[in-house]
């Protein structure tokens, strides 16, 4: 049972370390919207449901005839499992080409055939990973019978501790290896998986502990454990449900808090499921005592459920040291997690009694909760209502089942009390206290301030003149700043010919839409939040009016997938990415295979412009050699106020030109939208500033010579916690 119990171990460090990278590698290829994202993930939790029905109806048809052979079948999808990760990248690429092929322009279309092309890829290998438990059950039953009653339990909680290790072990595995590297390392794992296994089944045959339940009254006596009604698939649901619903909640929540780099979404999958082993454990200590799940674990759920609105609140002040955030995350969501990590296998095994196809039935229906979860929370609930509503919304059904848990789940446990009774309404009352007393992080008061809500983010516009600020669930993103002037202007004044069009990927304030209409050209912006262009009028006056002319374009998508799906051809392309540069996913507007696309739609003599707000020297390094592997001409400027480059880069020379002569090229309402705010009192002098703060290329990358350029595979930007903070140079 030990080596079992290190089996699924491994498979649950492996099933997270999949999921990471290959939504990761599907991102790279197919978009970074919430719709793209969504889609590749329920693809996974689908397989996941899919493999544990069909093994489960497989191990009912098939269980007495090869109960002895189980391990030896599970080896087996292990070694297809560990095929995944060589197969799957090659999959995804080969759906890129198929879409470039194909030449889909219109957002649905591609929609509809790189969700079918994610649907084929993905589902066959993450329904292996779904088959694992029904067989490790029948496994069980097949060898050690007296642990038969409580196998899916043993199994989940050996899962979801690997599943630990998996959300903290791979990031640092990614900024050593890269994907695909930190792929090889899973396969490794999965080939010695399966290598266990078969010498596991070797040794049971040997000691003569094949098929202890090859007869139909063992079969029998199994089926007959199982207790509680269809409540239980209906909770088990709404566990899958509410935790994954709830997720999407936690990520806008904390988000202010931990920020938006891989780690900080590694925090909460960390905190998530090591607080589910824990509920999980306590669950298998509890049950090898008869103890029944009653009022404490039913009755609290509700209540656990609003934590995160409790300490995510301005009125729930902590210091701003980075470890104690951690115990604000800790303190938010662990309780609520580990009471779903206590009933969830708890609920399967009540259902099953032991039985794989009854237990994968269990699993499946928890899996699609788990899909429609997400989809409710992020799609139809916080479009239309705040963050704390959601999350009451979410709390409603564990208040219901609290109040009287043994009418829906625990038929065969002791009478309530009286006393039990007033503690679950007491506790329900807690509940509506909390929702009306603590306010939502992005709940301001204040009167210059409006918060708007979709299904990608919560975006918060506050402040007066100067001051205004955007920020996207609670990430300060951009403000009122010349900078983004230069922006637009900067690549335009170095064409040499009379630029026609212009697009600009991601929206931010406006500000460098704004600044590039002004040359009276057709002028497109794509930002993947869709709340964000719908302020514009909040930061720019004459933003509604710009929207409406007919030289202006907003679209609403991620911006290398617009680019990787369009025909269309521009003088200058402006990027700007999502501060800060570590940000999760902003390497994929950085790297060498971003480029190429970008040279595809540039028009001869277009110029792209890339801004960088900073990083390390490896960084600097890493997007300054990406530039040079992909344009033979790039330049690069300090900024205004020295924060930030910009580089300007092209397939043609970008000639000399002195502030004067930029400045002749440019149109009057040009020249008047660069000096609205300064710095210099002329358009020349402002030139000339960022003239005299031209560096070479050769001197960025010479602050980390060994760097490479960053690529898909690495970002060197995105995972940087051994070089920074263990000086371990990868």
């Amino acid at each position: 049972m030990g080596w079992i119990f290190l089996f699924f171990f491994v498979s649950g460090f492996c099933s997270i370390l999949y999921e990471v990278i290959w939504l990761r590698l599907s991102m790279a290829q197919f978009g970074v919207t919430s719709a793209m994202v969504s889609i590749i993930l329920s693809m996974f939790m689908a397989g996941l449901g899919l493999g544990s029905w069909i093994s489960g109806r497989a191990a009912r048809k098939f269980g007495r005839q090869i109960s002895g052979s189980a391990l030896r079948v599970y080896s087996l999808l292990e070694l297809m499992i560990g095929l995944s990760a060589m197969v799957v990248p090659h999959q995804l690429l080969a759906g890129r080409r198929l879409l470039d092929w194909l030449a889909v322009s219109s957002s649905p279309a591609y929609y509809v055939v790189s969700g079918a092309w994610v649907a084929v890829t993905l589902i066959p290998w993450s329904a292996c990973m779904g088959a694992t438990i029904p067989l490790g059950m029948l496994a069980i039953r097949g060898h050690f019978s007296d642990a038969t009653q409580r196998s899916f339990s043993f199994l989940y909680l050996a899962n979801v501790l690997g599943a630990v290790a998996g959300a903290v072990l791979p990031p640092l595995l990614i900024e050593i290896y890269g994907f695909r590297g930190t792929l090889r390392i899973g396969a490794i794992l999965n080939g010695l998986l399966f290598v266990g296994a078969i010498f596991l089944s070797v040794q049971l045959r040997q000691a003569g502990r094949d098929s202890i339940s090859a007869s139909p009254q063992h079969d029998a006596r199994v089926s007959s454990r199982r207790t509680g009604s269809n409540w239980v698939l209906v909770l088990l649901c709404m566990t899958g449900l509410t935790s994954m619903a709830g997720e999407v909640v936690w990520i806008r929540l904390f988000t202010s808090y931990l920020g938006t780099v891989v780690y900080a979404f590694a925090m909460i999958l960390g905190v998530y499921l090591a607080s589910t082993f824990i509920g999980s454990q306590i669950y298998r200590y509890r049950s090898r005592k008869g103890a029944h799940a009653g009022l404490i674990a039913w009755g609290s759920l509700g209540m656990a459920s609003l934590l995160p609105l409790v300490v995510t609140s301005p009125q729930f002040a902590l210091p701003a040291y980075q470890l104690l955030q951690l115990l604000r995350l800790a303190l938010g969501i662990a309780l609520f997690s580990g009471l779903l990590g206590y009933v969830t296998p708890m609920l399967v095994d009540r259902w099953s009694g032991g039985d794989p196809d009854q237990a994968g039935k269990a699993y499946a229906i928890n899996v699609v909760g788990c899909i429609i979860g997400p989809f409710i929370s992020g799609f139809i609930l916080l479009p239309l209502i705040s963050e704390r509503w959601v999350l009451l919304v979410l709390a409603v059904p564990w208040l219901i089942v609290g109040v009287n848990p043994r009418k829906y789940v625990c038929p065969d446990a002791p009478a309530l009390r009286t006393w039990q009774r007033y503690v679950g309404y007491g506790l329900t009352g807690a509940v509506l206290v909390v929702v009306f007393t603590f306010k939502g992080v992005y709940e301001d008061p204040q009167a210059s301030h409006r918060v708007l809500r979709d299904n990608t983010a919560t975006v918060v516009a506050s402040g007066v003149g100067m001051t205004k600020h955007l920020a996207v669930n609670g990430i300060g993103i951009t403000s009122l700043t010349p900078m983004t002037k230069l922006m637009a202007h900067l690549p335009m004044v170095f064409l040499d010919h009379q630029p026609s069009s212009a697009l600009v990927v991601c929206f931010g304030m406006g500000t460098t839409y704004r600044s590039l209409m002004s040359w009276n050209i057709s002028t497109t912006a794509v930002d993947l939040v869709p709340s964000v262009p719908r302020l514009f009028g909040y930061f720019h006056s004459d933003g509604p009016k710009l929207m409406e002319s007919p030289l202006s374009h907003i679209v609403i998508d991620d911006g290398r997938r617009y680019l990787e799906r369009i025909n269309e051809r521009y003088d200058v392309i402006t990027l700007d990415p999502p501060p800060p540069v570590e940000a999760a996913g902003s390497s994929l507007l950085y790297s060498t295979e971003f480029y190429s696309s970008i040279r595809r739609r540039l028009k001869p003599g277009g110029i792209l412009q890339q801004w960088l707000p900073g990083g390390d020297a490896v960084v600097q390094a890493a997007v300054a050699r990406a530039l040079q592997e992909s344009f033979p001409y790039v330049r690069v400027f300090h900024s205004l106020n020295n924060t930030g480059f910009h580089f300007l880069a092209s397939e043609h020379p970008i000639v000399n030109r002195t502030a004067q002569q930029l400045v002749d090229r440019m149109p009057d309402s040009a020249v008047q939208d660069l000096m609205e705010w300064g710095p210099a009192p002329n358009a020349t002098e402002q030139f000339s500033i960022v003239l005299g703060r031209e560096l070479a290329l050769d001197q960025m990358i010479s602050g980390a010579p060994e760097a490479p350029a960053l690529h898909d595979d690495r970002p060197e930007n995105e995972y940087f916690f051994l070089r920074r903070y263990l000086h371990w140079r990868v």
